[in-house]
């Protein structure tokens, strides 16, 4: 234990204003908004021991009666390791503008609010504590240096299976660790919101992976750089929120996973980047199974990896010219809504509900993934259907119907294109009428200008050949006409055998494509 007499001036002038909670300014006439940059030159009069605090917060000096004990200290280099690892701390800290020589530990701490304001700190660690109240990190800088002696990782920032009944603060904040995890909030349970706005710039992995945040993660205008190997920038996967904001300025040069993230609210990464991984080579975005009621990706610019949507699940998707990259994956995406956003005149974003834009730009969507997958076609068609467009709906499923036919043997695709020319694979049943009306037509021009030979003569209806050409077109029952005459000419009996033989196969073609749109439908 430390005796007052041990205590240099600025840890005297502490100690006295611990008790009041009165605050202590060790600077000289710096402005106040001045950010430690290299304290260097701070001699004895503007360093304090981390053993000092940590005497302190732990019941060294009584509070005051009519007063409530907090350490507050403005401007110090503080020295040591401040180790408060599994400590019950009943006074709550703050701290700004000061600098820190050593690495920060409240691993499996209780304690109060924590507020390290426009300082710098080589890596604070606070998992598996409880933090009654707020954590501000807000303006610092958090830099990872050293290996974690809890997780075997370099760990900026440690808020792994940590509780936080208040908010964390990380607005304007910079956190490095490029070889490592800048924000280790694997297990993270917020009570408040988690705030990381205001120009946030971090280096290195940010991981929620599995956290609650019922107040939600707000990164409006938050920049994350992954420059290590893996290429992620931000790791949410089965982490669960309300809200989770990544608008305006929010800049991912690396991978943003939300594989099984659930979003109760809104998911936003209204007018963002996403750069993907600095290589190139990997996806921009990962929601495989993730699940939100709003999701607006009207991106500033196309993402440069691809997209994966995969078993994602949405009520409302707000999408724009710049959403989608060249690969797209759709497969088990279902959506209740599709709102089109763009910019007016005076660059301001409209938002109109229903289809904009022409069928074929949405299914050009579809195709951007990779094979062929039929639920997106009828995710799509499904979502026309609701909307009242029934014969985009059609446009789509007959789309759906080209996709597959490429990934047939020969003699499937080759009856693939008949029952496209002719039935539009019974989305378009008005082609058989127009194909029967053709060769109608051809059937009575030709057998009109010729002369048939009577089966039995003096025998029969006279030759009528409209009729003649519609008994050889129908294949089912018969008009009584095409076995009572036949042809001498080769070439007229040629095309009435023609003529049979496409009766047949339109019949066919049109019978298999309405029962596969009635079954449809």
């Amino acid at each position: 234990m430390l005796s007052y007499a041990e205590l240099t001036p600025p840890e005297r002038e502490l100690w006295d204003a611990f008790p009041e909670g009165r605050r202590v300014d060790l600077r000289p006439d710096e402005p106040l908004d001045a950010r430690p940059v290299d304290p260097g030159q701070w001699g004895p009069e503007r360093t304090v021991r981390a053993a000092v605090i940590a005497a302190l917060l732990l019941g060294a000096n009584t509070g005051e009666p009519g007063a409530v004990a907090c350490l507050k200290l403005v401007g110090a280099r503080i020295t040591g390791h401040l180790d408060l690892a599994g400590a019950q701390i009943g006074h709550a800290l703050w701290l700004e503008l000061c600098w820190f020589d050593e690495r920060i530990d409240l691993f499996g701490a209780s304690t109060q609010s924590i507020s390290i304001v426009g300082s710098r700190v080589p890596g604070l660690e606070t998992g598996s504590s409880r933090i009654e109240g707020t954590l501000d990190l807000r303006r610092s800088l958090v830099e990872g240096t050293t290996v974690s002696p809890y997780y075997g990782n370099v760990i900026a920032l440690s808020l792994i299976n940590a509780r936080v009944t208040g908010a964390v603060l990380l607005n304007g904040a910079r956190i490095d660790a490029p070889d490592g995890w800048a924000v280790g909030a694997g297990g993270l349970v917020m009570e408040g919101g988690f705030f990381c706005r205001g120009g946030l710039v971090v280096r290195g992995e940010v991981r929620f992976l599995g956290a609650q945040l019922p107040g939600g993660l707000f990164m409006k205008g938050a920049r994350l750089e992954s420059p290590g190997p893996r290429g992620v920038a931000l790791a949410m996967d089965n982490a669960v929120a309300s809200t989770l904001d990544f608008s305006r300025g929010f800049t991912a040069n690396g991978t943003v996973r939300l594989r099984g993230a659930r979003v109760a609210d809104n998911l936003t990464f209204e007018g963002a980047v996403l750069n993907g991984p600095p290589e190139g080579d990997g996806p921009a975005l990962v929601g495989m199974l993730m699940q939100a009621v709003d999701f607006d990706f009207t991106l500033a610019r196309p993402p440069s990896g691809t997209v994966d949507l995969r078993g994602a699940q949405v009520s409302y998707l707000h999408e724009g010219e710049h959403s989608w990259p060249d690969v797209v994956e759709l497969d088990g995406f279902v959506y209740g809504s599709i709102k089109v956003a763009d910019a007016d005149a005076a660059g301001e974003r409209r938002e109109a509900v229903g289809p904009r834009g022409s069928v074929a730009r949405r299914i050009a969507w579809i195709r951007r993934g990779p094979g062929y997958s039929p639920q997106p076609y009828e995710q799509l068609a499904t979502w026309y259907r609701t909307v009242g467009h029934d014969d985009d709906a059609r446009r789509v499923l007959l789309a759906k119907q080209r996709h597959r036919r490429s990934t047939l043997h020969p003699a499937a695709r080759a009856w693939g294109h008949l029952l496209d020319a002719t039935v539009g694979y019974g989305y378009r049943p008005w082609l058989a009428g127009v194909w029967l009306l053709t060769l109608t037509l051809l059937g009575a021009l030709v057998f009109d200008a010729h002369t048939p030979t009577a089966v039995k003569p003096g025998e029969g209806a006279p030759f009528a050949p409209l009729v003649y050409t519609l008994d050889l077109l129908i294949p089912i029952g018969g008009l009584g006409q095409r076995t009572a005459w036949y042809w001498t000419d080769g070439g007229v009996q040629g095309l009435a055998y023609a003529l049979v033989g496409f009766g047949w196969v339109l019949t066919t073609a049109v019978i298999a494509g309405l029962t596969r749109t009635l079954q449809k439908n």
